[in-house]
C-alpha cells in the first residue's frame, strides 16, 4: 500500500469523505461519499487482483464502512470529534449527572418498568417518543457546543447525557418484545 494509501486509512472519518469536521453534517453529501468510495474500493473489484491488493481492498473497505458508521450516528460522530480535539468522553469513568437529569432518568425508567409490568405498549410508545424529544434536544446542544462555541469539555457532558438516553432507547426497543 503506498504513502497515500495508508494516511487516509488512519485519517479522520471526516477527511477520509472528504467533509468538514463538524457535528452538523451533510448526510447526503455523506452518502453520496460513501457510495463513490465504495465503488472504488469494494472487494469485487478486486476478486481477480493479487493477495496484497485483495487484503487492502479489504482494510479499505472495512475502514470506510466504520467511518461511514462513525458519521451516520450522532453519538458517534461527536464522539469522533471530541477525540479529534483531545478530549475523551468517559462514558465508563464518569458518571457524574446534573441531578435534574437523573432525577428525569429514575421517571424514564418508573415508565418503563410500569409499561412493561402492564404489558402497555402506548407507554412504550409514548416513552419513545420523549424520549427522541430528548435526543433532539441535546443532538442540538452537543451541535452548538463543537461547532459553535468550541466548548468540547461541556459538549462532552452533553454527550454524556445523550449516551445515557440512547442506551434507555434501547431497553425501550427490548421491552416492547418482552409484552408481546
Amino acid at each position: 500500500m503506498n504513502a497515500a494509501a495508508e494516511k487516509a486509512l488512519t485519517s479522520s472519518a471526516f477527511e477520509l469523505f472528504g467533509l468538514p469536521a463538524a457535528f452538523a453534517l451533510d448526510l447526503e453529501a455523506l452518502e453520496g461519499s460513501y457510495r463513490q468510495i465504495q465503488s472504488r474500493v469494494h472487494p469485487d473489484r478486486f476478486a481477480r487482483s493479487g493477495d496484497a491488493e485483495r487484503r487492502a481492498s479489504l482494510q479499505w473497505t472495512t475502514r470506510v464502512n466504520e467511518a461511514y458508521q462513525v458519521l451516520r450516528n450522532p453519538v458517534q460522530r461527536a464522539k469522533h470529534l471530541l477525540d479529534l480535539q483531545g478530549v475523551d468522553v468517559a462514558f465508563e469513568t464518569n458518571t457524574q449527572m446534573p441531578t435534574d437529569f437523573l432525577l428525569r432518568q429514575l421517571e424514564f425508567r418508573e415508565t418503563l418498568e410500569a409499561a412493561v409490568a402492564g404489558k402497555d405498549a402506548g407507554a412504550l410508545d409514548g416513552l419513545r417518543r420523549n424520549l427522541a424529544g430528548e435526543q433532539k434536544i441535546l443532538e442540538s446542544s452537543v451541535g452548538l457546543l463543537i461547532d459553535s462555541r468550541k466548548d468540547y469539555p461541556a459538549a462532552a457532558d452533553e454527550v454524556r447525557k445523550l449516551m445515557f438516553l440512547v442506551r434507555l432507547g434501547d431497553e425501550v426497543d427490548a421491552a416492547y418484545e418482552t409484552i408481546e
